[in-house]
């Protein structure tokens, strides 16, 4: 993208996050990744936006104001940027991805170019990527338990991906539980009890550990595994406090600075004008 830039365009990578209200966790994830961002696109303006309503009004309250991806864009644009990666730190293509691209589209026609990375689970590739960080770690006693947010989407499937492939790879007592979607707290349930375990480790398999991991995790989903007889241990560790995981979304944007996503259309018309010939 850089190549085709000519004299006076500007480029800017533009980081889009969920967000949090929690401090700690956002200055390991959230604030680390920005920084690596920096570090690794020396030659664009970097700027960050968050998603949640919710949580930007909350943080507005306290003095934090945060803008959200066209508020971002828009005031890209009147700086003067005409050339956008957009890279998010969300964990599957569900639907605050496909917010972030409908925002995207609605502002294209007025940047040069304006590209938009994959979030951190969008190939096969990838989730091999990231069981493989997962499965790096020191042994765990017991079982291990990713709970993710999960969606209604079919993109849930993704979690379930994850665990099939932990399982392929000999990582036999990690599970994945998902907290809106599937795999259920009831299969990863039955999957525990399949296995006679004992204990289990709680792990928020999101980017931040903010209100679902305070909450969901550590109170609701850890009281009612107690409740079925065993022992249980949270820890208290987003996604995004991981290197190697951050380092996924750095080569993400970096592929999609040297690579245009094609469109399926033009493929497609493509393909029908190969056949003519």
């Amino acid at each position: 993208m850089l190549a085709g830039m000519q004299p006076g365009d500007k480029a800017a990578l533009l980081m889009v996050h969920f967000g949090t209200t929690y401090d700690d966790t956002r200055t390991k994830t959230i604030d680390a990744i920005n920084a690596k961002a920096k570090e690794a696109f020396p030659q664009m303006e970097m700027r960050e936006a968050y998603t949640s309503r919710i949580i930007m009004r909350r943080l507005k309250a306290r003095g934090i104001e945060k803008p959200n991806p066209l508020e971002a864009l828009l005031k890209l644009l009147g700086d003067g940027y005409t050339h956008v990666i957009v890279q998010s730190t969300n964990i599957i293509e569900g639907v605050e991805m496909e917010s972030l691209r409908r925002d995207v589209a609605s502002v294209a026609r007025f940047f040069k170019e304006i590209r938009v990375g994959n979030p951190l689970l969008y190939s096969v590739e990838d989730a091999e990527a990231v069981v493989d960080i997962l499965g790096a770690g020191k042994p765990e006693k017991g079982s291990v338990v990713l709970v993710g947010h999960g969606t209604y989407t079919p993109s849930t499937a993704t979690y379930a991906m994850i665990d099939y492939m932990l399982k392929a790879k000999g990582l036999k007592n990690f599970h994945v539980g998902t907290i809106e979607g599937y795999p259920t707290f009831d299969t990863m349930l039955q999957q525990l009890k399949d296995n006679k375990t004992k204990q289990v480790t709680l792990v928020p398999f999101m980017f931040v550990a903010g209100d679902h991991a305070n909450n969901d995790i550590a109170v609701d989903w850890k009281e009612a595994l107690e409740k079925e007889g065993l022992k249980v241990d949270v820890r208290m560790q987003g996604l995004g406090e991981i290197p190697a995981i951050q380092q996924q979304f750095i080569d993400h944007a970096q592929f999609m600075l040297k690579h245009e996503m094609v469109d399926i259309m033009k493929k497609k018309a493509k393909y029908a004008k190969d056949k003519d010939e």
